[in-house]
């Protein structure tokens, strides 16, 4: 049996569209405060206006693409934020294609530092900054929380459903920053220091898409962090990209 009758054919990464929680940690950082100010817990945090915009340009991006291109299936973390994202893009694309949840999309979970600036962090959990300085972003899990490897666990069983589930098929994947980086660290069999190069290289920003393509076999990236479509939006909107783990 050839591997495209066991596997997806394409999967195409989104981020989220931005978040009230993207605004509230970038105005949080110019502040210099200590805690993001939002209320709602992650799950139920949604799209700010701009974030709508942003998943409705995707959707217009989608509704472009040639036929044999456009995602067959949705796979989307259930959290607020990422649902409106697919709902709007397909309605947007005019494609009425299956959406399922699953919970092992989610953003990663914070815990203790949940809502905290990395000021705050220092300043009400120092002993978790120096923990975080000495283990690095992989495998550091503050109390309650989870480390990237934690993270990386989860998307792996996921996708061995998704895998089952959706041979021969095109997917579209709605989830978060660290998740998207993290289906390229397992996907592509990254080590944890060639992910950390592409972490401080580059981001995964608000409605970018990443494509991943089945080849010989092996998973190869086709595009990261593209954001091509979104250039019309962004020339009318001031610039202010969510940068802080809330909303992620």
């Amino acid at each position: 049996m050839s591997a495209l009758a066991t596997t997806p054919t394409s999967l195409v990464l989104v981020r989220h569209g931005e978040s009230v929680g993207n605004v509230a940690a970038s105005r949080a950082e110019r502040e210099e405060a200590l805690v993001v100010d939002v209320t709602t817990r992650d799950a139920d945090t949604p799209l700010s206006e701009r974030g709508e915009d942003q998943a409705r340009a995707l959707g217009a991006w989608l509704a472009g693409l040639p036929a044999d291109d456009r995602p067959e299936v949705v796979w989307c973390s259930p959290y607020v934020r990422a649902q409106q994202t697919a709902l709007l893009a397909l309605g947007e694309a005019g494609l009425d294609v299956p959406v399922h949840l699953d919970e092992r999309l989610r953003d990663r979970e914070l815990g203790i530092l949940d809502r905290l600036t990395w000021r705050g962090v220092r300043a009400r959990h120092p002993e978790e900054a120096e923990r975080r300085r000495h283990l690095g972003k992989m495998y550091h899990r503050p109390p309650g929380g989870e480390s990237w490897a934690d993270v990386a666990l989860r998307l792996r069983a996921a996708l061995g459903d998704l895998q089952r589930r959706e041979a021969g098929r095109r997917v579209l994947v709605v989830s978060h920053d660290a998740v998207v980086m993290l289906l390229r660290y397992v996907l592509e069999e990254l080590t944890e220091d060639e992910l950390m190069t592409v972490v401080r290289e580059r981001s995964v920003r608000n409605a970018s898409v990443t494509r991943l393509d089945r080849v010989d076999d092996a998973w190869r990236l086709g595009l990261f962090d593209d954001v091509a479509h979104l250039a019309e939006l962004d020339a009318t909107i001031t610039e202010h990209e969510g940068t802080g783990d809330t909303g992620g």
